[in-house]
């Protein structure tokens, strides 16, 4: 199982937001950089990184940032917020991004999801971000009239690599992830599938592990790390498991 630990980033600095809520945000004092150090430090060497200033304005706000972890700490990375065109994501797989999550972008036009997963061959992830069992894009702002799994049947031979699905109402809170959609979305899926939202402890954790068979990859993990309720010695050791 890959564990992702996850680097959210807004005004150069990590947060994390409650249930996806701008508003609602606290602020961690260790910049971009030095978190993921920690998490390179302790041997977890697959990043999540979400550009949150990008999600707001559809702009690579900060790829320079990226960029240096990338170059600097040589571990690797899937990044989303605010990648709407070919040219931004061949702008991540330049600085080299492993894997580019499509979200907004790909829920409101199917036909570019399908460009650039011909276009970038086992280079992009898609993202599915829930609330109340109805998609939702522009950086969680808006909400679509329509399912994570009504919208993954129609694109589902578009060749993307891996989909992560989250339950906003779960993320941030540390109130368990939501294991039972998860299933139903690795169900459906032609790609491999991440847990996001909600994780709370290492038996969370360990109960994802147990669901590897069922097509699901692996899960990220946040505001749990930052609050001191895992510790990353503690998720190195059931990756390795």
């Amino acid at each position: 199982m890959k564990i992702f630990p996850a680097i959210d980033i807004k005004d150069k600095k990590c947060v994390r937001l409650l249930k996806g809520n701008f508003d609602n945000q606290t602020t961690y004092t260790q910049s971009p950089f030095d978190q993921a150090l920690k998490y390179k430090d302790a041997g977890l060497l697959n990043l999540h990184i979400v550009d949150l200033d990008g999600a707001l304005s559809g702009e690579l706000v900060n790829i320079k940032t990226i960029e240096n972890i990338i170059k600097k700490l040589n571990i690797t990375i899937q990044i989303g917020g605010g990648i709407r065109s070919i040219d931004k994501i061949q702008a991540y797989i330049d600085i080299g991004v492993d894997k580019v999550i499509l979200g907004s972008a790909a829920i409101k036009n199917p036909d570019f999801l399908k460009k650039a997963c011909s276009a970038f061959k086992e280079k992009i992830a898609l993202g599915l971000d829930a609330k109340k069992g109805k998609l939702s894009v522009s950086g969680w702002k808006e909400t679509v009239n329509q399912t994570a799994e009504d919208y993954l049947k129609k694109v589902n031979r578009h060749g993307f690599s891996r989909v992560i699905y989250t339950d906003i109402d779960r993320d941030g809170t540390k109130t368990e992830p939501n294991i039972e959609e998860t299933i139903n979305i690795a169900k459906i899926s032609s790609a491999p599938v991440v847990v996001s939202g909600g994780i709370s402890s290492i038996g969370d954790i360990k109960k994802i592990k147990k669901l590897n068979k069922l097509n699901i990859e692996g899960v990220i993990v946040g505001k749990a790390i930052y609050d001191g309720d895992i510790k990353l010695s503690d998720l190195k050791e059931i990756e390795n498991a």
